[in-house]
This record gives C-alpha cells, sequence and structure tokens, in this order.
C-alpha cells in the first residue's frame, strides 16, 4: 500500500466521498421509515415493533421463513421452560 502516491491518495479520497453520499442517503431513508411507522402506528395503534416486523418481512418475501422459525423458536422455548 503506497498511499503517498497522489494516484492512490485521489482514488481513496473518492471512493471515502461515495460512501459518506451513500450513507447520507441511507440516514434519510431510515428517518423516513421511521415517521412512517410512527405515523401509521398513531394512526392505527398497531405497535411500531408489529409495523417495522411486518415491513422488513414483506421486503424480503420471507413470510413462510419468519413463520418457521418463529416455530422453531417457540418449540425450543416450550421444551426448555415448560
Amino acid at each position: 500500500m503506497n498511499i503517498q502516491d497522489p494516484e492512490i491518495r485521489n482514488k481513496v479520497r473518492a471512493a471515502l466521498g461515495e460512501i459518506s453520499a451513500s450513507m447520507t442517503r441511507i440516514e434519510a431513508e431510515k428517518d423516513l421509515i421511521k415517521e412512517v411507522v410512527k405515523k401509521l402506528s398513531d394512526e392505527t395503534s398497531i405497535p411500531k415493533s408489529v409495523l417495522n416486523k411486518s415491513a422488513k418481512v414483506y421486503h424480503k418475501q420471507n413470510y413462510k421463513q419468519q413463520v418457521e422459525e418463529y416455530e422453531n423458536f417457540q418449540q425450543l422455548y416450550e421444551t426448555l421452560f415448560n
């Protein structure tokens, strides 16, 4: 690694600038999601945690997988503590 090379330094600076801009967009999107969830929760009395989980499952389209994981968790927990 030769960070003294001006070409490499410029590449790194440019990449870090691009990454930072992307992180800024991600932060803004996360803020928007929080606002939408809060508003919907306030209007419907659905807990924010349920709305967030529903949004993630909807986005990933993995409802069946989530159900299977919960059933596995439920079975394990009941076996251990009931």
